[in-house]
This record gives C-alpha cells, structure tokens and sequence, in this order.
C-alpha cells in the first residue's frame, strides 16, 4: 500500500510511530496482521503486512476507523499527515498496489 505524507510531517509521523498505542498493535494483530512495516521515501509512505485471518474483507472492514474507537483515536493522529494519490478511489485512503515480483 503507498500514500503520500503531506511535505513536513515525516518527523511528526516517525516520532507518532516510536509510540503506538498497545492497543493499536492489539486491535490489528487480533485481525490478522502481522510482520507490518512502513517505509518512507521522497514524500511517500509505502505500508507492508501479512494477513494470516480467514476473512480479509471482514478484518478490514473491523479495523476502519469508524467502526473502532481505538483505530479512530490513530486515526485523529495520524490522517492530517497523510494525503491520499490522486488516483485513489472514493473512500479508499491507503492505495493498494499491484504485487509485481515476489522471491522467497
């Protein structure tokens, strides 16, 4: 997933992330998210996890902001540094993207 970080917020993101709230990380992993990193890079944050639940949809759908008081507190953080693509579609904030190569 990629979005872009609005110009002057990367250090506001990076100090945001030295503390996330235990319940934030709680809430996503009792969905199925696991191994979650971001990377930055020239304005864009680039966002990886592995998903080990049964259904992707329902969990994400759980974890939207307005559907649980602990993400919607990061959320309130979090959304004002961050500025989705252009050619994101209606409701979509992070873009997913297309897997393009994948080793092990």
């Amino acid at each position: 997933m990629v979005i872009r970080l609005k110009p002057g917020a990367y250090e506001e993101y990076k100090r945001l992330h030295q503390n996330v709230p235990p319940d934030v990380l709680q809430t996503a992993h009792e969905h199925g998210i696991r191994n979650q990193t971001i990377f930055y890079r020239d304005g864009y944050l680039f966002r990886y996890f592995e998903y080990v639940g049964n259904d992707f949809e329902k969990d994400m759908a759980a974890l939207a902001p307005s559907t649980s008081a602990v993400r919607q507190r990061w959320w309130e953080l979090t959304s004002p540094l961050q500025q989705p693509l252009d050619t994101c579609g209606p409701g979509e904030w992070w873009a997913e993207m297309e897997e393009a190569f994948h080793g092990d």
